[in-house]
């Protein structure tokens, strides 16, 4: 096979994990659970979001969860930023990386941003322009972009051009996004395939969900491509607000594994990341769905 050398494992859990979370999580022990898995060996955590209070209320400490976290050298701490008020809100957080989101389909974008991509555009530029001016990298979103659940097949040469936009304001990374769980690995092959003509792999990260037991399969796939950037929330949190019957991401601790066992990443403290998912598993409603989570349980 033929796979890349080195891979980035990218944790979305305290803020795609938990944001559609029913049940409130303190705010200490979104704290702790953070400061654990800065002690485990990832490298890059996104903490939470900057959307109003409103439409996340689960994330209306963000402020706070940033400022009081232990940062660990090493570690990237960033949060996703939907318009100026909330990057301002990022700045005063010190967060060391902006992520901006959009959709690939025009009413996945509208349901979930409630404007329409062109009207999308010109809020997120001048995010990225203010974000890059105090310093900070920008990661953009690009949601659905293996499918819509309003609208099926989303058509990869619109996915494209969006990207091209995104890019040309200025981010640093793109992370594309199967947010319902509705890819397969020739889709994935056919895709990224596109993808490689236009970008470079080095500004691409992947975001599987696991909604029909095929993120590991897409994520194989990807790497056989040469793609080495893998978002994953830990323990398989998550879920699309949008998307009836979408599960959760890809679980940092079973994709950790297996890279591991593919001889891919050897950074990570698969125990202390078990600790982790055992800790925030503690305080929700519902066990986490991992598949290493599960084996523990049994053990």
């Amino acid at each position: 096979m033929n796979l890349p050398k080195q891979v980035q494992i990218k944790e979305v859990g305290p803020r795609d994990g938990l944001q559609n979370e029913k049940k409130e999580i303190a705010t200490e022990d979104k704290i702790e659970w953070i400061n654990q898995m800065s002690e485990s060996g990832l490298s890059y955590i996104e903490i939470t979001s900057f959307v109003h209070p409103k439409w996340i209320p689960q994330l209306k400490d963000a402020v706070e969860v940033a400022k009081s976290i232990e940062r660990k050298d090493g570690v990237t701490y960033a949060a996703l930023v939907p318009n100026m008020k909330g990057l301002e809100r990022a700045i005063e957080a010190d967060v060391d990386e902006v992520s901006i989101f959009m959709s690939a389909s025009e009413s996945h974008n509208k349901n979930n941003i409630n404007k329409s991509i062109s009207e999308t555009y010109p809020v997120l530029k001048e995010v990225v322009d203010e974000a890059k001016k105090a310093g900070k990298s920008v990661r953009g979103y690009v949601s659905t972009v293996f499918g819509c659940p309003y609208e099926g097949n989303v058509d990869e040469h619109q996915v494209i051009d969006i990207c091209d936009n995104l890019f040309n304001m200025g981010i640093d990374e793109l992370s594309i996004g199967d947010t319902i769980g509705v890819a397969n690995p020739v889709q994935v092959e056919h895709v990224l395939s596109e993808f490689e003509k236009h970008f470079s792999k080095d500004q691409l990260a992947l975001h599987f969900h696991d909604t029909r037991g095929m993120a590991l399969a897409n994520t194989v796939v990807a790497l056989q491509l040469g793609y080495h950037i893998f978002d994953s929330a830990l323990g398989g949190l998550g879920g699309c607000p949008y998307a009836k019957g979408a599960s959760g991401n890809v679980a940092t601790d079973d994709l950790a594994h297996m890279l591991q066992q593919m001889g891919l990443e050897q950074s990570i403290d698969l125990n202390k990341l078990q600790e982790a998912a055992q800790f925030i598993e503690s305080k929700l409603d519902q066990p986490l769905t991992s598949k290493q989570m599960g084996i523990s349980r049994r053990l």
